[in-house]
């Protein structure tokens, strides 16, 4: 499996699961990050722009990467209507391999767990070189892990949420399976988001991966690659972490060249 396959067919649904789930938790943590930049404002794995427009809407600039069209394109689609073509540009690429100029951004943003979904180290390596190049020194690559990956049962066809989707008439039902890989550190979720509009019925059906990474295992990775970690945070707030906290901040700051090795 491959953690970037599955998030074209997940567009469709991404910002009806996260209103539900996540909705705008983090949103200011991201915006006061960016309004302390001083500069543009790089975001990892965009998706449709839940964490880019506020901050773009709050006044920086911002750069938003992502690997899917799907997403992308939805991403345009709010920019448009938000009228932020002059702060925010979307831009199709590979967290490997970034297509930006050497210390281009004073913050490189990667919400959500984005990172989780490399699934094996030389995939997250290269991310994080590619990120530590395009980083300013003295600025701040910020990290937000999902905590309870690892913590997840197994389960079959669950139905986890169910509600209208907008101004459609549809409904919608998600119908998840979770399938843990414990040798490669892997969780999968079989997605089915199951459309219902009067009599008709349709079916979309794909699956997402994601790695357990701990924060002693990126604080490391990420001394490696020629960043110092300033601090780790449990909350969106700006409390500290400890093990038991529900969110895993890493804000690490470039101060060196990359390592050899």
């Amino acid at each position: 499996m491959e953690g970037w396959r599955g998030w074209d067919d997940y567009a469709r649904f991404y910002d009806w699961e996260n209103a539900r789930t996540m909705g705008r938790r983090d949103i200011g943590f991201w915006q006061q990050l960016a309004g302390r930049a001083g500069g543009p404002v790089l975001e990892l794995g965009c998706g449709t722009g839940r964490v880019s427009i506020p901050m773009a809407k709050a006044g920086a600039r911002v750069v938003g990467l992502d690997r899917s069209a799907a997403m992308l394109a939805r991403a345009r689609t709010r920019a448009r209507r938000s009228k932020l073509a002059g702060s925010l540009c979307l831009v199709r690429g590979d967290v490997r391999a970034l297509p930006f100029a050497a210390a281009a951004f004073p913050l490189v943003a990667a919400p959500y767990g984005i990172l989780q979904s490399l699934l094996d180290d030389a995939t997250l390596d290269a991310a994080l070189a590619s990120a530590h190049r395009v980083l300013a020194p003295g600025g701040t690559f910020a990290i937000d892990l999902v905590s309870d990956l690892a913590s997840w049962d197994e389960y079959e066809r669950r139905v986890k949420l169910r509600g209208p989707a907008g101004r459609s008439g549809a409904r919608i039902t998600l119908i998840e399976s979770v399938r843990q890989e414990r040798r490669r550190g892997v969780t999968a979720f079989d997605q089915e988001f199951v459309e219902r509009r009067g009599a008709h019925v349709r079916s979309h059906r794909f699956s997402l991966a994601f790695r357990t990474v701990s924060v002693e295992g990126m604080a490391a990775r990420l001394e490696r690659h020629g960043f110092r970690v300033a601090a780790v945070l449990g909350d969106y707030d700006g409390r500290p972490w400890d093990p038991r906290a529900d969110v895993w901040l890493l804000l690490a700051v470039r101060e060196r060249a990359r390592l050899p090795g």
